[in-house]
């Protein structure tokens, strides 16, 4: 697929949707209620991110694109967060109302460890008043001749009804404007119309009335959205089986996942719409948009809670042919941002570091064995030039490049940096890992950067690898059986 994704900067969106902020309670189960059967949960730390349609537009933001936001919100503190929030990102907000006397749509996940125990929801899903209604329809008519795309995110909480789609239906086709709706319910002849609607596989069966099973199923389903709802093209978001496009007067058009470790789904279908919707914003076709969104959300669902993906993530992964290690592996810069985003959600970091030359079965235990230590597990591996001052000449066997291509075949290994040499301080201070760990080959006041992780409240393991075997002794022993290596 051919796009340049660079031009998405130069993209204007319109989104219309449903507003809402996702929030975070972070803690530790430390005993059981005295007056009920229930966790005492005691919060360490509490987090707020854009959720809704506003993670529609966080996505869009991350790819560089000019956001016009329409929707509806309360004068409480969570409408109050949700405008600062978007003011920090530059979003145009003209069209976000706050109604007098509707609450913010707030949704409070509890999260004890790692284990999601509670979400608690703060909302109505009462129609907008009229005044609402008649502001973010004349907002809407007045931005579309300005936008590339409209965007419609509909989460049920009272602002997308027929009639709103149906004037920005009528203003979009005046101007020639594509439309795009990730619907929700079961009756999409309130989205007739648009350009095309993006539902899941499960909110294609809710609104088909067929149980999609297979292939078959699945394209009969399709083909009766169309049929019933008079929309011409239709996205069906499959998980990790993919996407389907049907488009009109073509045969349904298979787009298949690459194979990816899954952390999290939240926010797969935001990621598909945004992106979309940028692609064809650039010019693209319905057909290479949605695999360019169909590799952004692969992206997305590797990561934890709800993210968004980079230009440069995305860039990597158009590659042809591309591995995944142009995924795993980070910059230092990369690695600072998304260490933040980690640290947010409460993730626990391990770091570990090496040659890792000749990767053999000490290695391999060493990484299982890192991972259970944590949540996310960083590699570090020194470059080329720092392997042969430390290793000498001839080394490494295995150039920089392909040693991350082998760690990031291993689910275990999440991130990888290539660092220079002097360079692990730096690194270690920037990742400040909650554990630190090495082979048993080394004992703890020998693990270099001990002294800063345990500064930063961290500490370091040991892991115990019994296999008597090295990168050096497999290569000595490789070149003693050849003489001539």
């Amino acid at each position: 697929m051919v796009i340049d994704i660079s031009k998405f900067k130069n993209c204007k969106i319109l989104v219309i949707g449903d507003l809402m902020i996702d929030e975070y309670l972070w803690g530790d189960v430390e005993r059981i209620s005295p007056e009920a059967p229930v966790p005492v949960i005691a919060v360490k730390k509490e987090d707020s991110t854009l959720g809704g349609s506003g993670n529609v537009i966080n996505n869009l933001v991350a790819l560089g694109a000019e956001v016009f936001a329409a929707g509806v919100i309360g004068g409480d503190r969570s409408g109050n967060l949700l405008l600062k929030k978007f003011t920090a990102l530059g979003v145009d907000v003209q069209g976000v109302i706050q109604e007098p006397g509707r609450p913010t749509t707030r949704k409070t996940r509890i999260i004890a460890g790692n284990q999601h125990v509670l979400r608690i929801d703060r909302e109505t899903i009462k129609t907008v008043s009229d005044d609402t209604f008649d502001k973010i329809a004349h907002f809407i008519e007045k931005k579309i001749p300005e936008a590339d795309v409209v965007l419609i995110s509909d989460y049920g909480k009272g602002l997308i009804s027929k009639l709103l789609v149906a004037r920005t239906v009528k203003t979009a086709k005046k101007y020639g404007k594509i439309t795009i709706a990730d619907p929700k319910g079961r009756d999409y002849s309130k989205y007739s119309g648009v350009t095309l609607i993006t539902p899941n596989i499960k909110e294609a069966a809710l609104a088909s009335g067929i149980e999609i099973t297979n292939n078959s199923s699945l394209i009969k389903a399709g083909k009766k959205i169309i049929e019933s709802t008079g929309i011409l093209n239709l996205l069906i978001t499959c998980g990790k089986d993919g996407m389907i496009l049907f488009e009109e007067n073509k045969k349904p058009y298979k787009i298949s996942s690459e194979a990816r470790q899954v952390f999290d789904v939240s926010g797969a279908g935001d990621t598909v719409v945004s992106v979309l919707g940028l692609c064809t914003a650039s010019g693209s076709s319905l057909k290479v948009g949605a695999a360019i969104a169909n590799t952004a959300a692969g992206i997305v669902v590797g990561k934890i809670g709800t993210a968004t993906v980079s230009e440069e993530e995305l860039s990597a992964a158009l590659i042809v042919n591309t591995d995944e290690y142009r995924i795993k592996q980070k910059n230092l810069s990369e690695l600072s941002a998304l260490l933040i985003d980690l640290k947010n959600k409460g993730k626990k970091i391990v770091f570990t570091n090496g040659c890792f030359d000749l990767l053999h079965a000490g290695h391999i235990k060493l990484f299982s064995a890192s991972k259970k230590e944590g949540d996310v597990l960083i590699v570090a591996i020194d470059d080329d030039a720092s392997v042969k001052k430390l290793k000498g000449n001839g080394r490494p066997v295995i150039n920089a490049k392909e040693r991350v291509r082998i760690l990031s075949a291993l689910d275990s290994v999440d991130y990888i940096v290539v660092f220079p040499e002097n360079k692990l301080k730096d690194l270690i201070e920037t990742i400040r890992p909650d554990v630190l760990t090495k082979g048993s080959n080394y004992s703890a006041k020998e693990v270099y950067g001990h002294d800063l992780v345990e500064k930063y409240g961290g500490r370091v393991v040991i892991i115990q690898v019994k296999e008597n075997i090295s990168a050096t002794s497999i290569i000595d022993s490789i070149r003693k059986s050849d003489p001539a290596l």
